[in-house]
């Protein structure tokens, strides 16, 4: 008998920007959205309106194409719920509207026209969804608009849009820097929502100021080329964009093969704005999202205690359901984890802790690999895993911690890539968790069921772990071996207990 299928149905999203229009289908509606497909067509749709009032026409027949295709991958995908909206463009040019109604017939589905109060709450809420714990201002520039909105933690407060998105403003300028300097220093002098950004993180969200990032993550030889959550200091940004500026006037920018061509005559736009927004809101750091509109209009109706949970350990959770031996296991072994903590007196931030948490849940992902290189393997997969919820140095501590579970503490294993990118305390406390991942594995095979029957007891500076009655025929002098190196890493000595 044919099993049934009891998987979540996917979601799509298809976005009409004032530059690209784009496809996005996930894997399901869900905390921790998990892409599958992700398809954009640069149109230009927004080039014009500022000065003609109207879309392209040349630019709305590429839209048109695009969505046409569009339409037909989500019936090939079988994707079971589309969400359609479309930007700023649309929503200023006279001829928006007939070309809505003919966009909706191609997608069959209706399409959603943000305001820009609406666009900038989207904005903000994806941030929130992909960034833990956010406190600043979200800046997501488009093609037509740019929306500065306030968020802190969970919420969203007073936003605002303007005309200066990268393809509105080039047209407002008529194509001359000089020119878009002075538009873009009087619609932000003064702003109070950027003035809210003193001393705090703003958060950059969009396309081309993606492409940005790309390029200072290339010229600085950054090691890791994840683009969430990749963070400069205020001041290295603001002298970046002034200098990419000065290239891009001098067309040394040209063949940069990272950035699409169709996007590099507005890099120069891009960075005027944000040295503008950098110069006034004076933040401590600029940190990039790859989460925005989209993300936020899904998490946005999702219901509270989804938007409640962690994303960063959802999407542990559901990798460690996809590629674990037994996710009850990794369950435990965060309780487990939390025991060991506690006895032996290891102080954690709240931070510190939830990347606990999500090492323990991803450390038995790699078990299929061939053994000589599943540490190696598992470090990558959990370096460059696509989700959010979790900065750069965060990535590297649970890679880190996954390595040395799988590789242990030989003298002769080089560190990892990266590893320098933390600080010692950082590196030693991966070091004690990679070692407790080994003690528990050795000791139950990844079976649920064991680790509650094994209990820590500390005794002058002798860390015990005691053996339930019906576990003891679990204990061999490997795992007192594993257990003596962890105890001499808290600096304790260790022994074995059979109650």
């Amino acid at each position: 008998m044919k099993r049934p299928d009891t998987r979540a149905a996917s979601v799509g999203v298809i976005d009409i920007g004032s530059n690209s229009v784009r496809l996005v289908v996930y894997q399901a509606m869900e905390r921790s959205l998990v892409t599958v497909f992700n398809e954009k067509a640069l149109c230009g749709l927004g080039r014009e309106v500022q000065t003609t009032g109207l879309l392209a026409a040349d630019a709305v027949d590429k839209a048109l194409t695009a969505l046409k295709r569009f339409r037909a991958l989500c019936k090939v995908q079988k994707v079971g719920e589309v969400h359609a909206i479309a930007t700023a463009a649309c929503r200023d040019a006279s001829n928006g509207p007939d070309f809505i109604a003919k966009a909706e017939k191609i997608c069959g589905a209706s399409i959603q026209i943000l305001t820009g109060p609406e666009e900038a709450r989207y904005s903000a809420l994806g941030v929130i969804s992909g960034i833990h714990k956010p406190d600043g201002i979200v800046g997501d520039l488009g093609g037509g608009s740019l929306e500065l909105i306030d968020v802190r933690g969970h919420q969203v407060r007073s936003g605002v849009t303007l005309p200066l998105g990268s393809l509105a403003l080039q047209d407002l300028a008529e194509k001359s820097l000089k020119k878009a300097q002075r538009i873009a220093s009087e619609a932000l002098t003064d702003l109070p929502q950027l003035l809210a950004g003193e001393n705090r993180t703003f958060y950059a969200v969009g396309g081309t100021w993606r492409a940005l990032a790309r390029i200072h993550i290339i010229q600085s030889g950054y090691p890791l080329g994840v683009m969430h959550g990749y963070a400069i200091p205020a001041a290295e940004a603001l002298a970046f964009v002034r200098r990419l500026r000065r290239l891009v006037a001098a067309d040394m920018l040209a063949d940069i093969e990272a950035i699409a061509e169709a996007r590099r005559p507005l890099l120069a736009y891009a960075a005027l704005v944000l040295e503008h927004v950098i110069r006034i809101a004076r933040p401590t750091t600029v940190v990039f999202s790859t989460f925005g509109v989209r993300e936020g209009l899904l998490y946005s109706k999702l219901p509270d205690t989804e938007r409640a949970k962690d994303g960063l350990l959802c999407a542990a959770q559901d990798l460690n359901e996809l590629l674990s031996r037994s996710a009850q296991h990794a369950r435990e072994l965060i309780d487990w984890t939390d025991r060991l903590f506690r006895v032996v007196h290891i102080r954690e931030t709240e931070e510190e802790r939830r990347l606990r948490h999500a090492a323990c849940l991803l450390s038995d992902i790699g078990w299929r690999m061939h053994p000589d290189h599943r540490g190696e393997q598992t470090y990558g997969i959990v370096l460059n895993g696509n989700f959010g919820s979790i900065s750069h140095e965060g990535r590297i501590f649970v890679a880190l911690s996954v390595f040395f579970r799988y590789e242990g503490l030989r003298d002769e294993t080089a560190p990892p890539p990266l590893t320098q990118q933390l600080s010692q305390a950082a590196i030693d406390r991966a070091r004690v968790l990679g070692t407790a991942f080994r003690v528990a594995h050795l000791i139950s095979a990844a079976r649920p069921g064991v680790l509650p029957a094994t209990h820590f007891r500390t005794q002058d500076r002798k860390l015990m772990l005691i053996f339930e009655h019906q576990m003891v025929d679990l204990v061999a002098d490997r795992v007192g071996g594993r257990f003596k190196q962890l105890a001499r890493l808290v600096g304790r000595s260790g022994s074995i207990v059979r109650s």
